[in-house]
């Protein structure tokens, strides 16, 4: 048993032996399996973005959502289509949505749009 131990450590088991197919395996269980189980807390913080920053993401059926700050378009909402296209170029604003804080004030602008 100490043998298989120390062949393991050293890595000494030719590729495609059993004993090697084993240690890739550990490995790999170790790489996908330890961020389920630990808590590395190297996680993003949802929400916390600039002022200035622009959160882009894809719908899944060819078009974009962006969080666009309020700061951006100096409250006005015409202004969305050109920060829009200043980022991803041209494109089709589909319709906005306004996100507001706890207290009422328009925070963000919430925009969905395709090419």
């Amino acid at each position: 048993m100490g043998r298989i131990l120390k062949s393991y450590f050293f890595w000494t088991y030719e590729r495609g032996s059993f004993h090697y197919d084993v240690m890739v395996t550990l490995i790999l269980a170790f790489i996908f399996i330890t961020p389920h189980l630990w808590n590395y807390g190297d996680h993003p913080v949802p929400g916390n973005f600039a002022p200035t920053e622009v959160v882009v993401r894809a719908d899944g059926h060819g078009g974009f959502t962006y969080i666009v700050p309020a700061d951006q378009v100096h409250g006005q909402p015409a202004r969305l289509e050109a920060v829009v296209e200043r980022i991803s170029g041209q494109m089709v604003v589909d319709h906005y949505d306004t996100l507001k804080d706890s207290s009422g004030k328009v925070t963000a602008y919430k925009v969905w749009a395709h090419r």
